[in-house]
């Protein structure tokens, strides 16, 4: 008998949560909603593998958790060969999408979800209950220019529009994080809701802002294979110069692979929650990648960043240029990261964060999915 197969108990909806497997981002940022369902009396039940499954079950060790393949996507080494290697596993895609809508259909008459809450899986859609979708790229960005944006966009669109609605983790107005990417022209047919900076850190009990100790080093490492190691190389040859003192959070949780950490710089393969909130609070500068989920953290709590989008990966690209422009982050390209040169020029620039606090549009919109389900 499934160890999960339990009595479903009257008056709390059960949730089914589902990131997406590229980098721990999607997964991060599920877990203030996750929370804020908990607090508000949903039976919550989460699904993925490998990263993802590892640091969701450190941070709810108490949930039950169905195992769900990812979508598995290499990226290239290189910028240029990123856009034909996403192309070419596009039949992989497709057949996961498909995988992963019947893995669905059985778990929903196993275990009776009352709805489901998925973070940019396009297969996680069912006719006979509310179905969420996660996103904040209503528009996606393209290297081959504006036609191929508008076929990306209808394509994705026609995934979005099986779902209930579209929750969009960013702000209506002139605050917002996303730019273009979650404000376009033409939006799903479905109802878009915007529901706020999603952090797993609480700005109130976090130390945000401040400078930190200015010669203290947070480098956060993350995103798929192989760029997340071509930076960490990077990073690592150069880290041995640097004067001050380090932290390197490399994105592995449950790595067997370690590097040893000396007086000066520590290495961590993954750090809880907790512990990454105590090492940016003493950070001077953070240093990762142009993620949107690591920008909606070091946004909540003004942290100053020195930004590195992943290259080819044109969200992250125009996420950087948007950051810069508005002076919420430094941005750099990895060909032109140095860490001396790129520190030297962030210690000029001018910081301006969005001074918003999220939390209770996140719990509105909570509270609004329960008293629907309630309806249902």
């Amino acid at each position: 008998m499934n160890q999960y197969l339990t009595e479903k108990r009257p008056g709390k909806p059960r949730i089914l949560v589902a990131p997406l497997d590229w980098g721990l981002g999607h997964a991060t940022r599920c877990i203030p909603i996750i929370r804020q369902l908990q607090a508000q009396g949903c039976e919550v039940w989460l699904a993925g593998e490998g990263i993802q499954e590892h640091l969701l079950k450190e941070e709810f060790p108490l949930l039950p958790f169905l195992q769900l393949e990812g979508y598995r996507i290499r990226y290239s080494r290189s910028a240029a060969g990123l856009v034909l290697s996403i192309f070419r596993q596009t039949h992989k895609i497709l057949t996961a999408i498909r995988k992963e809508n019947d893995w669905l259909k059985k778990m929903i008459a196993e275990h009776s979800f009352d709805a489901v809450i998925s973070d940019n899986r396009f297969g996680l859609y069912h006719a006979s209950i509310p179905c969420i979708f996660i996103t904040h790229q209503l528009a996606i960005k393209s290297p081959l220019g504006k036609w191929s944006e508008k076929i990306l966009q209808k394509r994705n669109y026609r995934f979005i529009n099986r779902f209930t609605t579209c929750w969009v983790p960013d702000m209506q107005g002139e605050n917002n994080l996303a730019a273009e990417l979650s404000h376009p022209g033409k939006k799903p047919n479905i109802p878009v809701k915007y529901i706020g900076l999603l952090s797993r850190f609480d700005p109130y009990d976090t130390p945000a802002g401040g400078d930190g100790d200015k010669d203290h080093l947070l480098i956060i490492l993350s995103g798929p294979e192989p760029q997340r190691s071509i930076l960490e190389n990077k990073i690592v040859k150069e880290i041995g110069h640097y004067n001050g003192t380090a932290t390197i959070v490399r994105g592995m949780p449950g790595s067997p692979s370690l590097i040893p950490s000396t007086n000066m710089i520590r290495f961590y393969n993954h750090l809880p929650a907790d512990e990454l909130k105590n090492e940016i609070g003493k950070a001077g500068y953070i240093i990762s990648r142009c993620g949107y989920s690591t920008i909606m953290d070091l946004a909540s709590l003004q942290k100053k960043s020195i930004l590195i989008p992943t290259p080819g990966q044109t969200e992250q690209e125009y996420l950087s240029k948007y950051l810069f422009q508005k002076q919420i982050a430094f941005c750099i390209s990895q060909k032109e990261f140095s860490l001396a040169d790129s520190l030297a020029k962030a210690r000029q620039f001018t910081y301006h964060f969005p001074g918003v606090n999220t939390g209770q549009i996140l719990q509105q919109a909570i509270s609004d999915f329960i008293a629907e389900l309630a309806k249902e």
